[in-house]
């Protein structure tokens, strides 16, 4: 697991085909790695992937064919930035929201535009993870936990304060850019619960047992 909070921005050393898949070399600008041991998770731009080799300036993972066709990580290339942050230790701080590394999706960048000293971006996800999204909900956006302000149909849009921008790799990223998309993973309980018919009804006697009412 994860919290969303990007560490640091990496960028990709270089890729190497392994018989249709591929290992990805990545330098992680002095990401303190003092603490990761072959076989952790490591998120790279959202993407849950398995250290299986350590250096001094960064480490390599083995990505399959599939993360390869469902993310973005089938269109990088060497140089290209890349979010990192180390798997979710029990003692640290949840600073974002639970991430899993997961990807849902992949969306793109529709539009970016300048408010105040933010940013409003606005982007566009596939139809069946529309659902998922909620005014005011989480979402994870290449790897980094942000808040959703405002949702219309398979769009919707995000704040993104100076910092954010500097200190990730948004800083590269252009209407029409592809980004990997993990929605709230509590949303997806919710729908499964609901589409089962085991969620509780939310009626009167059921907010009494509960002191909601």
């Amino acid at each position: 697991m994860f919290t969303g909070i990007i560490q640091t921005v990496g960028s990709v050393a270089r890729l190497e085909p392994r018989g249709g898949d591929v290992r990805l070399h990545v330098d992680t600008a002095g990401l303190d790695l003092s603490d990761v041991q072959l076989g952790d998770s490591i998120a790279v731009s959202g993407v849950c992937l398995t250290a299986i080799a350590l250096g001094e300036r960064g480490f390599a993972a083995d990505v399959s064919n599939e993360t390869l066709s469902l993310t973005t990580l089938g269109q990088l290339k060497a140089g290209d930035p890349v979010n990192l942050e180390k798997a979710l230790r029990l003692a640290d701080r949840l600073g974002g929201h639970l991430v899993s590394g997961h990807v849902d999706g992949v969306g793109k960048v529709v539009s970016v535009t300048a408010d105040a000293r933010s940013q409003r971006w606005t982007f566009e996800v596939p139809a069946d993870l529309a659902r998922y999204i909620a005014h005011k909900g989480s979402i994870c956006i290449d790897g980094t936990s942000l808040t959703v302000n405002e949702v219309a149909g398979a769009r919707f849009g995000v704040n993104l304060i100076p910092h954010t921008v500097a200190h990730t790799a948004f800083h590269a990223r252009h209407a029409g850019d592809a980004v990997n998309i993990e929605v709230d993973v509590i949303a997806r309980y919710v729908e499964r619960l609901i589409g089962s018919g085991q969620a509780p009804r939310l009626d009167e006697a059921f907010l009494n047992q509960h002191g909601f009412a």
